[in-house]
Formats: structure tokens, C-alpha cells, sequence
């Protein structure tokens, strides 16, 4: 019998297929070691994220605005899913076959091996249906987190408030990696963006054993390496809930777009803000169906747009007392001077009307303030000035910010001659003293929004001190529970009393005999200045500015009434509706001793 040999060919194959074995070998247990236990690990023993709570939002009082409640989320973990059960988790949900799948996408492009959230705020019947059929489930589970939550449907004030937002991947990697993970939200807009790092809790961290279909069974170690989230810091406003929520009525009420402020004239404090139309926070809060979302983008009203801090309105007649108190602190005038109003004033070619064409005849800048009279402030500006006049509503705070702690304030620009020549060419070329007259009585390319308006007249009202509003009172700090009190910038202005007692004795004879007379409340004596600005694009918006009691001050407000007509019928009985309310009822409850009551957390 013949000994068959093993061809060389055979040794070789052999050879190599034990080669790769063995290199393969070498692979895992050596090169990969490391990775591959990391991996076991945590099949193992996981790390469950434990979200914090943000702080709670109160008024002034004590009243909290903004709160939390829980919501159910459904998470998965990609590498543990079996995608054969797709279809399965899509019904339980109530969603589709292609919206799950594509979150289950986005959730592997962050980790295969990390949990992530795919559904958030399931209702009460969708969680339910997925806890009877979660044991044959692996890789998905249900969590527990929080959303914002509105307890007063009485107002919205969602300008001020603003809403927050899932962090998607594209803001995480901008943001501090230490701070914030996946699946974190963040304040987007309003107060809630200013005072993220305030409201923003600390997360912490669970460590849990985990069976082989991903199920948390026992807790590491008892539990003893658990890391406690902590929650954020409360903020207590300078907002007055009850003030708020007449203002937005009152406006409401008028059908027209518009904005409303009412400040404490003596620090700043924002009592109520208003901008109108607004939209429900709750509807943009966490994450926003595309529904939802198109509906408020293309309403025409354009409810997202914060008239209050970003728009540029045309003063009107408001604007007079800048112009007032330039003449008299630069001696152009005295109290006693006087011009003439004959119904209009001849400038050039052209008549620059006043009320309407009715003379008021000969008057001062006492009376001229009262009755509003154009004629005068045309005289006046034009011997004013237009260095003088920008320099006084430039000491007002006009052409810049007022730091108003929500983060979306815009400012016009304030008319100066570098402003002038900048946009229409050299002096007598490409403008002249013609856009100056329409300077003197608010119009032409002076611009204000309503905020800073409100500080303009705060200033009036406190006898020379620009004021920064800000909605900040304080803070309860995470750490001590103490409560902390920011601080905000006062400017004393360079304007003598004297001047000052002038304008605001006009502003006060305006309300008590003149165009603000709708401004009044019995008992109590308010100053203002109505307005009615011109506008290119329609009627004519309704302005009133005003402070009140007149001795001594504690609410300035401005109204402003889109397309509404004359400021002393629309706007004035809205300033002066609110100043009642609030005056009436202030002293039932000291705001300090409320916030020192809370301040134990």
C-alpha cells in the first residue's frame, strides 16, 4: 500500500488559517483588551445620567410663574435594540416607522453604547402600553425628567419668561463639555437664556447593574456611588403677577399690536412688560412639532417679534420734553419765552402742521408741553439745534441699550450729524435743517422702542437719574440657599432741578388740563405726555408716557398702540387704568419680607 503525502499547498493554508487565528487572538486579548472590557463594563454596570431640576421663577411677591412638572421619555440604547422589534416600539408609541427609525439613527451617531432619549413627554396611554411590553424589549427603557410649566393663566409674559430647548448636536459641540451632555435642555430664550447658569441644575449619576437585555437589576454597591443631581437656583422678578396680567388685558383688549412697561422709576425694577401679539411658552417648550412651529413663523401678526426691546417706532410729541430740557439747560430759552402757534410753522416751501391746523396762539414750554403744541417745538429745535438736542437724548440713553437683562434688545440709532451725513451725504447737500423741525416733535429718523422710553420718563420722574430695568431681583443661590441681590447701574444726569421741575410741571398739567386728561386717576396726581407718531405705513401709533404720584413717584409707564390713532384717547386710559391698579393695592403686601420668608430653601 502507497503512503499518500499532504501537499505542500494544504501545510501552507493550514499555516496562514492558523496564523490569523492567532493574530486575531492576539488582537482582543492584547491590542483591544482595554476598549473591549471598557465596553463589558458597561453592559455590566451603567451609568444612568439623573437630570436636575431648574430653578422655580417667582414674582415679586412670591408667586412662582415657572415651575416644574415630570414627563415620561422614552430612551434607548442602540447597541442593545433589536430592530426587528421597530415596527413593535412604533405602534406602542403611536408614532411612525420612519420617525423612530430616524431617531434611532441620531442616537447611534452620538453612542451605540450610551442611552438616549428618542421620545420625550409620551402620554400617559403610549407609556403605559410600552411598560407591559418593555420586559421583552431590550435596549429601551422609560425615564423620568422635567419640563416647564405655567401656573398662571391669567397672562403669559412669554417675552419675558422665554422658553427652553433640547440641546441639539450641533449646539453641544459649542458648548462646555464638563456642563452640558446629551439630552440636556437649555434656557433659549428671555429670562430663561439670561440666567441659564443660575437656573441650570448640576446632573448627577446613578451607577445600576444591568442584566444582558440592558434591564436595570441592582443598584452598584448599594447604591453607595450614586452622584445626587442638584437642582438650580430660584429667581425671584421684580415682575408684579397681578400688574402683568392687567397690562396684557388692557392691551389685549385693544385688538391692535403694541407694548406696555411699567417700571419703578427710583432702581429700575420692571413691574410689567408687555408686547403684544405674544404666543403661549408652553407650545415652544422642550421640543416643538413642526406644526406648531410654521403656524407662529407665519402668522403675520408675528407673535415671536418682541416689540418691546427690538422695534423702532417714532416717538412723537413723547419726545418733546428732550427738546425742552436741551433749550432750557443751554439758556437757549427761559421758562417765559414765548412763541407763536398759528396752526402751522413755515419752513422753506413747505407748513409743518399743529394740531391738526388750530392755532394754539402764543405760549411757553410749560404750556407747550401741556397742549403739545408742534409750532412751538419747531421754533424751539431749530434754536436748539442738532448737536444740542442729540447731546441731551443721548444723556437719556437714546442710540444705546438699556441692559434690560433679556438678551434680544435692539437700539435704533440715535440722529446726529455724523449719522446725518453717514446716510444722507454732506450738510445742505444731502440733508438740511428741515429734517431737524422734525426732530423737535419726535418724528422723521428718530427712533425709540418702547423700553427705552420707559427709562426716559423713569429718569423724568426721579428728578435726573437714568435707571438701568432689569427683571432680576434676586437669586437664591445653590449652594448656601442664600438669597443674592445682583446689582444695576444708576447714572445721575447732568440736568439742574430747576429744569427738570419745568418739564415735569408741564407733563403734570398735560394730564390734570391737556392731551393726557384720560391719564387720570381720582385721588391719586399723575404727569405724563401723550403722543400720536406718524406713520408712513399706515395709521398713526397711539403713545403715552407717564409717571405718578407726582411728589413721589413709584410706577413710570409707557404705552404704545400700534396704529391705533391719537395717544390721548388709546394709550393714555391704559396708563392710567394700570397706575390705579397698582397704586391701589401696593402697600397690602411688603415684597422684601415675602422674598426673606423663601430665602430657606
Amino acid at each position: 500500500m502507497q503512503d499518500k503525502s499532504i501537499s505542500p499547498l494544504i501545510y501552507g493554508a493550514l499555516s496562514l488559517i492558523f496564523a490569523v487565528l492567532v493574530g486575531r487572538l492576539f488582537y482582543l486579548q492584547v491590542i483591544s483588551s482595554q476598549a473591549l472590557g471598557q465596553i463589558s463594563s458597561q453592559n455590566s454596570v451603567r451609568k444612568i445620567p439623573v437630570d436636575a431640576s431648574r430653578g422655580t421663577i417667582y414674582d415679586r411677591n412670591g408667586i412662582p410663574i415657572v415651575e416644574n412638572q415630570p414627563q415620561y421619555s422614552v430612551q434607548i440604547v442602540p447597541a442593545e435594540f433589536d430592530k426587528t422589534k421597530l415596527p413593535e416600539v412604533a405602534a406602542l408609541l403611536g408614532v411612525s416607522e420612519q420617525f423612530l427609525a430616524d431617531k434611532i439613527k441620531e442616537a447611534e451617531s452620538y453612542s451605540r453604547y450610551a442611552p438616549s432619549r428618542i421620545l420625550r413627554d409620551i402620554s400617559f396611554p403610549a407609556f403605559c402600553r410600552l411598560q407591559e411590553h418593555l420586559w421583552r424589549l431590550p435596549g429601551i427603557d422609560v425615564v423620568m425628567e422635567n419640563k416647564r410649566k405655567y401656573p398662571r393663566k391669567d397672562f403669559s409674559a412669554s417675552h419675558i419668561l422665554g422658553y427652553t430647548k433640547f440641546i441639539s448636536k450641533q449646539m453641544l459641540e459649542k458648548l462646555p463639555k464638563d456642563i452640558y451632555a446629551r439630552d440636556d435642555i437649555i434656557g433659549y430664550a428671555g429670562l430663561e437664556k439670561t440666567y441659564e447658569e443660575y437656573l441650570r441644575g448640576q446632573r448627577g449619576y446613578k451607577l445600576m447593574i444591568v442584566n444582558s437585555l440592558g434591564k436595570q437589576i441592582a443598584e452598584y454597591e448599594g447604591g453607595a456611588q450614586h452622584v445626587p443631581a442638584q437642582r438650580g437656583s430660584d429667581l425671584f422678578l421684580t415682575l408684579d403677577a397681578s400688574l402683568q396680567a392687567v397690562a396684557e388685558s388692557l392691551l389685549t383688549a385693544t385688538g391692535k399690536s403694541g407694548s406696555i412697561v411699567a417700571l419703578n422709576p427710583q432702581n429700575g425694577e420692571v413691574l410689567a412688560m408687555v408686547s403684544k401679539p405674544d404666543y403661549d411658552p408652553a407650545l415652544l417648550e422642550g421640543s416643538t412639532d413642526a406644526a406648531t412651529w410654521n403656524a407662529l413663523v407665519k402668522d403675520p401678526k408675528n407673535p415671536l417679534f418682541n416689540r418691546t426691546t427690538q422695534t423702532r417706532y417714532p416717538p412723537g410729541s413723547t419726545f418733546k420734553m428732550i427738546c425742552a430740557i436741551a433749550a432750557l439747560e443751554e439758556k437757549v430759552i427761559t421758562p417765559s419765552t414765548i412763541f407763536g402757534c398759528s396752526g402751522y410753522f413755515k419752513f422753506g416751501d413747505k407748513n409743518f402742521l399743529c394740531h391738526r391746523g388750530k392755532g394754539h396762539g402764543g405760549m411757553d414750554v410749560v404750556r407747550a408741553i401741556q397742549h403739545s403744541c408742534n409750532s412751538y417745538f419747531y421754533q424751539l429745535v431749530l434754536r436748539v439745534g442738532l448737536d444740542r438736542w442729540a447731546k441731551y437724548a443721548s444723556l437719556f440713553g437714546f442710540g444705546e441699550k438699556t441692559g434690560l437683562d433679556i438678551a434680544d434688545e435692539q437700539t435704533p440709532p440715535l440722529p446726529t450729524r455724523e449719522y446725518f451725513n453717514k446716510r444722507y451725504g454732506p450738510y445742505k447737500v444731502g440733508w438740511h435743517d428741515g429734517f431737524l423741525v422734525n426732530l423737535g416733535i419726535g418724528q422723521g429718523d428718530i427712533g425709540a422702542t418702547p423700553i427705552q422710553m420707559a427709562r426716559y420718563v423713569a429718569a423724568l420722574a426721579n428728578l435726573g437719574t437714568l435707571v438701568q430695568p432689569h427683571l432680576l431681583r434676586a437669586y437664591r443661590d445653590k449652594q448656601t440657599g442664600e438669597l443674592r441681590y445682583p446689582q444695576f447701574e444708576h447714572k445721575p444726569l447732568p440736568i439742574s432741578k430747576t429744569t427738570l421741575d419745568i418739564v415735569r410741571n408741564g407733563m403734570r398739567l398735560c394730564v390734570s388740563e391737556g392731551t393726557g386728561r384720560a391719564a387720570q386717576v381720582p385721588g391719586i396726581e399723575v404727569a405724563g405726555k401723550t403722543g400720536t407718531a406718524q406713520n408712513p405705513h399706515g395709521e398713526d401709533h397711539a403713545w403715552f408716557i407717564g409717571f405718578a404720584p407726582y411728589d413721589k413717584p413709584t410706577i413710570a409707564v409707557c404705552v404704545l398702540v400700534e396704529n391705533a390713532g391719537f395717544g390721548g384717547a388709546v394709550a393714555a386710559p391704559i396708563a392710567g387704568k394700570l397706575i390705579e391698579h397698582y397704586l391701589r393695592r401696593m402697600p397690602a403686601q411688603d415684597s422684601t419680607q415675602t422674598l426673606l420668608s423663601l430665602s430657606v430653601p
